[in-house]
């Protein structure tokens, strides 16, 4: 440990000396002028133009503004530091070659802050979640955590350019993630350079003669800093943003031709060198050179050639999969991430400082996949690997919110703003976590201090005014998304929730307006109801007033603010609601639960998983069935238990028809509502076969296909499967954990007691679905959430609900009495008209227009059947 923290005080000294080298004035920091000299003077075999030193100065004091002064501006002795950590250059190498002496006097172990390994960053931004649906998320709560973005892995100099030196000439020369060890590599790189730059400025020439064209300049967009601090990699941290920079044949046009012969004629040099090592480096080299210039297809093709020559190495793979990831081959780049990890792990010795970066774009990767558990795991081994890693802990922390877990997610978020007290992604998502458990006023905080640290950080803004809308200051928070608007025009979401936030502040007309907008933005059909829905309520004597006061109550769970006044409606107990007889009418208690079970089931989207599918997954699982050649014993339970990375594994493929974004929502629905029963214990791991029973009751197909499969499970949860049974004490454990998970508010089932020994009771196939159907203390709500299944997307155009007045969409339930109709929510949480107080309500339910017409045949004359059509519609 002194040996680390004396090399890393020496650096420290090195950059302090090559800073006043060039800081002429004295005034501690280097102005534009002074970092042209330090340049210049560090690269003697390159000659720049006037353009090229302006270019190469545009990009640091951008990348690093956080380090440049206001005063006399310039970038400070910490931000020239802080480049030599992200990689920018070599500090003994730039040392040594502008003469430079240690003084033998200095003191070792100053307090320097150690640094990371060596890592060099190149923003990329992605779109998880998301959305967003991100922020937190990625991205969480009401928007996802940050979004997260990978690096390329080049090594450059400040300004990218590559010198040359003696083979073996030096510590860095020697190092796995540092340098050139052969002159003929660096005059090979010093050609490639020059030629790559000159296509640059044709690309960048072409560029502006098109936006000239469109009568406006060249849009650079808005550079999301989060993402190039979370991408690890080696290479360098230009502010790029991975896609937007990326290079092809479209950019060249007819040049491109002679761009691939021109690289030929590159790997022609570097296949004539006199050995493989050699010939290994300037395939590396050129990879590297190609990715920093986003000629990611070029670079890959390098990266392959020197895998061909050394396979175990594992810089060569990382690089390959940054390059892919930068392409949006997600597949591709986990594929070479773990063949790093493979080879890395190796030789820990000599990959010790790769292998937490690689862990961490393998995370990043994993997530733009949707697996978010998986990416967990990565994240956590790159935080064991080196403690002071804060990008780790923050996409920890980040993926553990996406996942629900709001407590180990704001852990892991301070514990990265110790790290890093400046990190504003870190304080964004931060802010998501406290507002999901409820700490408004230090998430407030934490969302300003991520605005203040980066005033255009847009999932800060948009974040903080959900929670100001949530929390009913609904005139800072439409200005709020009007800042998110302002930075991202086309953000329907974030015009909507103005919408929303207007309405609530009491400007109707801008409301209105912003609705319009947001309709025009995605033409969806729940906008289009919500626009109806205010031109109804703007009818009604005072309608707008207490929709919005309806809203505020339905978000802090308080009803009694103007309930017993004004209210449009009132809410009735359950003894006064009755069903129409000889109906098929679903009674209030029941459909409540059923609501609840089918809106999990949509939002997992496991409605659209059938029954067969998730058998056929069962059965190629390998923790199931029980081995058929045990010795008759029952099985040892941590057999089957898995961690719950496995399980999101499997829901991948059950669930593959997502999107990754829909997918992380569905995994993170699927984490809080069930693997949090199952794991009550916290451990990480469930039982897998308990897992696939509680899933299979809301897959689609017939409820037989359904419970039998439940059974079917349970039999092989035990080894040897016996033929048509299963323990008493399995289908009672099973009943308890149905009924936890989707009906918590019942209470655990408590089946009725059984004579003898319970855990030498068997239950056959009929007597499982007595207690699978017991309405009291089994899962007998399935036949109505299956009722729902088939009826809640009918959409009853023209009847709108007596209470909430939009239109009623699934079953609708009229009152007899007085004609008037509810919807499904309403009639569950015993809603009815104000100014309609009867003894007792007698509902009929209509779940489609086919109901409605079967009431119609028993008219014979069309008078008789237009009265009795009128009465229903009513």
């Amino acid at each position: 440990m002194s040996d680390s923290r004396q090399a890393l005080s020496i650096r420290a000294q090195k950059v302090r000396g090559i800073f006043n080298q060039f800081d002429s004035n004295k005034d501690g920091c280097l102005d534009r002028s002074e970092m042209a000299a330090l340049v210049m003077a560090v690269n003697p075999r390159v000659k720049f133009t006037n353009e090229q030193i302006e270019v190469i100065l545009d990009e640091v004091f951008r990348t690093y503004a956080e380090f440049i002064l206001e005063g006399p501006k310039g970038l400070t002795f910490q931000g020239l530091l802080r480049t030599y950590d992200d990689g920018a250059g070599d500090v003994d190498r730039d040392f040594d070659a502008l003469g430079l002496q240690l003084d033998s006097s200095s003191a070792v172990g100053n307090g320097t802050t150690p640094q990371e390994p060596y890592i060099i960053v190149a923003a990329a931004a992605q779109t998880k979640g998301g959305e967003e649906e991100g922020g937190c998320g990625g991205g969480s709560g009401s928007r996802r955590p940050s979004e997260l973005s990978i690096a390329d892995d080049e090594t450059s100099s400040i300004n990218g350019a590559i010198r040359s030196t003696n083979k073996l000439g030096a510590a860095w020369a020697r190092s796995p993630n540092h340098g050139r060890a052969y002159q003929d590599t660096w005059h090979l790189i010093e050609d490639l350079e020059l030629h790559l730059r000159r296509l640059d400025s044709k690309i960048q020439d072409k560029q502006k003669e098109r936006q000239e064209k469109k009568g406006r300049g060249i849009v650079h967009g808005v550079v999301d800093r989060r993402a190039s601090a979370d991408w690890e990699d080696g290479v360098d941290n230009k502010g790029q943003a991975i896609g937007r920079q990326r290079r092809g044949d479209d950019d060249l046009g007819s040049n491109y031709g002679a761009f691939k012969t021109a690289l030929a004629g590159f790997r022609e040099k570097c296949a004539n060198v006199q050995t493989p090592e050699q010939a290994f480096e300037c395939h590396m080299a050129m990879g590297q050179c190609l990715l920093e210039h986003h000629w990611h297809e070029a670079a890959i093709n390098s990266f392959e050639l020197a895998v061909q020559l050394i396979p175990q190495d594992a810089r060569a793979r990382f690089l390959m999969g940054n390059a892919y990831y930068s392409l949006g081959k997600y597949t591709d780049a986990r594929l070479n991430y773990q063949n790093a990890l493979e080879a890395g792990e190796v030789n820990t010795v000599l990959w010790q400082g790769l292998l937490p970066q690689v862990h961490v774009n393998l995370g990043i990767t994993l997530e733009g996949e949707g697996m978010l558990m998986c990416a967990c795991e990565h994240y956590r081994e790159a935080a064991i690997l080196n403690p002071d890693h804060y990008r780790a802990l923050k996409l920890l922390g980040s993926a553990l919110y996406g996942l629900g877990e709001y407590r180990a997610a704001e852990k892991c978020l301070r514990e990265a703003l110790v790290l890093k007290p400046d990190y504003a992604d870190a304080h964004c998502d931060l802010g998501s976590a406290l507002h999901a458990v409820a700490n408004d006023d230090k998430a407030i905080q934490e969302f300003q201090k991520a605005i203040d640290l980066n005033p255009n950080h847009l999932d800060a803004l948009y974040n903080l005014g959900g929670l100001l809308k949530d929390s009913g200051r609904y005139r800072t928070a439409a200005e709020m998304y009007a800042k998110v608007l302002a930075l991202k025009p086309q953000e329907w979401r974030a015009q909507l929730n103005r919408g929303v936030s207007l309405l609530g502040a009491g400007d109707y007309e801008e409301a209105r307006k912003a609705f319009r907008e947001a309709f025009k933005m995605t033409n969806r059909v729940e906008v289009y109801d919500t626009i109806n829905h205010l031109k109804q309520m703007q009818k009604r004597p005072k309608g707008l007033t207490l929709a919005i006061a309806s809203a505020e109550q339905s978000a802090t769970g308080q009803h009694d603010s103007i309930a017993d006044v004004d209210s449009m409606f009132m809410i009735v107990e359950n003894a006064r609601f009755r069903t129409a007889p000889h109906s098929k009418t679903t009674a209030r208690e029941f459909l409540a639960y059923a609501l609840d079970i089918r809106n999990f089931q949509k939002h997992t989207r496991l409605h659209h998983c059938d029954i067969s599918d998730l058998r056929r997954r069962v059965e190629e699982c390998k923790y199931l069935p029980g081995d058929s050649k045990s010795t008759g014993a029952l099985s040892v339970q941590n057999d089957k238990v898995v961690r719950k990375a496995e399980l999101e594994k499997i829901l991948c493929q059950l669930l593959g028809f997502l999107t990754p974004d829909t997918f992380q929502g569905a995994v993170r629905m699927i984490n809080e509502r069930i693997l949090s029963v199952l794991d009550c214990a916290g451990s990480g791991r469930v039982d897998v076969g308990m897992f696939f029973a509680v899933l299979a009751p809301l897959c689609a197909g017939p409820t037989d296909k359904r419970k039998r499969l439940v059974f079917d499970v349970l039999k092989w949860h035990i080894s040897p499967a016996r033929e048509g049974i299963i323990p008493y004490t399995d289908a009672k454990s099973y009943i308890k954990y149905l009924r936890a998970i989707y009906l918590p508010d019942q209470g655990v089932s408590e089946l009725a007691e059984v004579r003898g020994d319970a855990e030498k009771l068997q239950v056959s196939y009929p007597e499982f679905l007595n207690m699978f159907d017991d309405t009291n203390w089994g899962f007998g709500i399935l036949n109505t959430l299956v009722k729902l299944e088939t009826g809640d997307c009918v959409r009853h155009t023209g009847v709108t609900c007596a209470t909430c007045n939009y239109i009623i969409i699934g079953p609708r339930f009229k009152e007899m009495t007085k004609n008037f109709n509810l919807c499904p929510t309403c009639y569950s949480e015993g809603k009815v008209p104000a100014d309609i107080n009867l003894e007792e309500y007698v509902f009929r339910e209509y779940s489609s227009k086919a109901d409605i017409m079967d009431q119609f045949k028993i008219f014979s004359s069309k008078k008789g059947f237009t009265a009795a059509y009128t009465q229903t519609v009513t």
